[in-house]
This record gives structure tokens, C-alpha cells and sequence, in this order.
């Protein structure tokens, strides 16, 4: 059993049991990350602390990495709803081990990350199964800047992916300069999205990283490629999850994708009704998927898509609750 396996199961044994009935908390700080799952989740958290334990929610601005960093260093924010722990494995190990952070229990059931190219572009290219597939074909996915080039679309500056990203495109690994491809920042999850979304409207070439559940691979259909390799822990977890600076990342595997809450020890322990609620509360890929696509259609917030989860899925979240919290978040919306 993995070490981040068996922290969860410890955790998951100490607060299963407790009774999860509302007391008053007091202030509570989360973490709402970047992306419109993890402000989902944010707004969610929010809301049912409030109405159902009496707790008083401040939300944060946040990133993986800098929210983190900050977890580790300064011991806040409380709580990050969505951790997405590939990029950061051996240093939640030390969080962990140094007494700084606790995980909880798996949050999205079916959550994977990869490498994607348009299904269209896989229907017209049925050879292109895997990354060295697509990596030998610059031609087939220009770079608009620099045709003559290809272009991989990467994870924005600050996001954990990046990491695992700059890794993987190495030399050493699968070689992104040496195949005539161009790594491209694309600046905000926002315009990562919208560049697939715009492939698909003018059924152009797109490849590049992302993540599933979102509103994007909900909506557009997209083909995973292959890696071609198995996964390899080791180099995974000690060089391409590890630093940006890894002198020698290999062709690897994308790590099975965890999905964690995180939260600082302290808080923990001297929550542990709240922490009761965490680690009971999951959902799968299609619910969180037709939250997001109402968010994308609607131009909806976090906010807006909690209300929105609270209203058409009680058969979900009321198994979080006791009757009585129930009731209590039932009235607020």
C-alpha cells in the first residue's frame, strides 16, 4: 500500500466514526483554486460550512503550487478543496510525515489528466495513437506563430502540470524541440480552453495537456494518446513531478491522477466534525461534468454552479449531512 494511500485510509478510520452534527467552528479559510471544478468546490464547501456547521468562510485566491507552498509555510489557507497531488508527491509526503497537512479521502471518482488531440483529427489520422505518433507529425499540428513548427499546447505558468509538463517535452524524455514542436504557454486555463474549443468549431489540429472532469472534454470529444511506455514511479515521482530544473526526465507514463482535499493539521484537529464531512464528500466524472457545462453555458461562478449542484443533485450531497444540516442548507438556497 502506497504511503499517500495509507495516510488516507488513517484518516479516512479516525473521522468516519465521529458524529457529524453542526457546532459553531469558527473562521475557516479555503483555498478556491483556478479552475472552474476546484471554484465549484470552493463555493460548495463554503456554502455547506456555513448553513450546516455555523462556521464563518472566507475564500482565498489560490493556485496549486502557491497554494501549497503556503499550507507548508504559513499554515494557511485551512483548507484546498481540489488538490491535484502528481505535481507535488514528495513534498505532500514531507508535509505530511513533518506534521503540516493532512489528505483526505479521493474527492473525484474517474479524474485522469493526459495528453489530447481532437477526436476528428484521430478519425482523419487513425495512425495517431500515441505521443510519438503525433510528436513524428509536426506538419499536421502547426504552430500558427511559427509554421513551420509544430505546436504543444502546455499547462499555464503556475499550475502544477507545468512542472510535469516542461519534464516530459525534455530531451531526454520525448523530445518536443527535437520533433520540431514548440511548447506554448497559453497563458490562463481560460485560453487553454478556448483554444480547444476554437479547433473544434473550425475542426483545426490541437495538440496538448488536459484534464478531466471539465467543462471542455465534457463537451468536445477529444482522443487520449497513449504514451507508448509504462508508468515509472521512481523517475515520476523523484525528477518530472519533483522540479522544473530535473536533468534527466524519461519517457514516461502519466501517474494514475489523485485528487485530494488538503488541510492543515491544526485545523484538523481541532475540527473533526468538519473533517467528518470531507472525507464522506465525493462525486463522479458525468455529475461534476454537467456542473461545469452549466457553468461554461450560463458564464456562470463557483458560486452560481454550488447553488446550481445544491438544487438538482440532494440525492448526492444530503449523504454528507446529517436531517437535521439538511434542512438547514435546504433553506438557504
Amino acid at each position: 500500500m502506497s504511503f499517500i494511500k495509507k495516510l488516507v485510509l488513517l484518516a479516512f478510520i479516525g473521522f468516519i466514526s465521529l458524529p457529524i452534527q453542526a457546532r459553531a467552528c469558527g473562521d475557516i479559510t479555503i483555498a478556491e483554486m483556478n479552475w472552474p471544478s476546484a471554484e465549484f468546490l470552493a463555493n460548495l464547501d463554503k456554502i455547506i460550512l456555513e448553513e450546516a456547521y455555523g462556521c464563518n468562510v472566507q475564500l482565498i485566491p489560490g493556485a496549486t503550487e502557491t497554494t501549497f507552498a503556503s499550507m507548508e509555510a504559513k499554515g494557511t489557507p485551512d483548507i484546498a478543496p481540489e488538490l491535484w497531488t502528481n505535481g507535488l508527491v514528495q513534498r505532500l509526503e514531507s508535509a505530511v510525515k513533518n506534521g503540516d497537512v493532512v489528505v483526505g479521502t479521493p474527492l473525484i471518482e474517474g479524474a485522469s489528466e493526459g495528453w489530447f488531440i481532437p477526436e476528428h483529427m484521430h478519425q482523419k489520422h487513425p495512425e495517431l495513437k500515441t505521443v510519438d505518433d503525433v510528436l513524428a507529425r509536426p506538419d499536421l499540428f502547426p504552430n500558427k506563430e511559427n509554421p513551420s513548427r509544430g505546436a504543444f499546447y502546455g499547462c499555464p505558468s503556475g499550475w502544477g502540470c507545468q512542472i510535469n509538463n516542461i519534464n516530459l517535452m525534455k530531451k531526454s524524455a520525448f523530445d518536443a524541440d527535437g520533433h520540431g514542436f514548440d511548447v506554448i504557454d497559453p497563458g490562463s486555463g481560460a485560453a487553454l480552453a478556448a483554444s480547444i474549443a476554437k479547433a473544434h468549431a473550425r475542426k483545426e489540429a490541437w495538440f496538448g495537456y488536459y484534464w478531466q472532469p471539465t467543462a471542455v472534454l465534457y463537451k468536445y470529444p477529444m482522443y487520449k494518446l497513449d504514451w507508448g511506455v509504462p508508468h515509472d514511479k521512481e523517475n515520476w515521482d523523484s525528477c518530472i513531478s519533483k522540479t522544473p530544473d530535473c536533468p534527466n526526465p524519461k519517457k514516461n507514463g502519466w501517474a494514475v491522477s489523485k485528487v485530494h482535499t488538503a488541510v492543515t493539521t491544526p485545523f484538523s484537529q481541532s475540527n473533526p466534525e468538519v473533517m467528518g464531512y470531507l472525507n464522506q464528500r465525493t462525486y463522479g466524472l458525468e455529475t461534476v461534468g454537467v456542473v461545469l457545462a452549466y457553468m461554461a453555458d450560463n458564464q456562470a461562478n463557483g458560486e452560481d454552479a454550488a447553488f446550481y449542484f445544491l438544487k438538482n443533485y440532494e440525492d448526492i450531497w444530503s449523504k454528507w449531512l446529517s436531517a437535521e444540516q439538511i434542512t438547514k442548507v435546504k433553506k438557504s438556497l
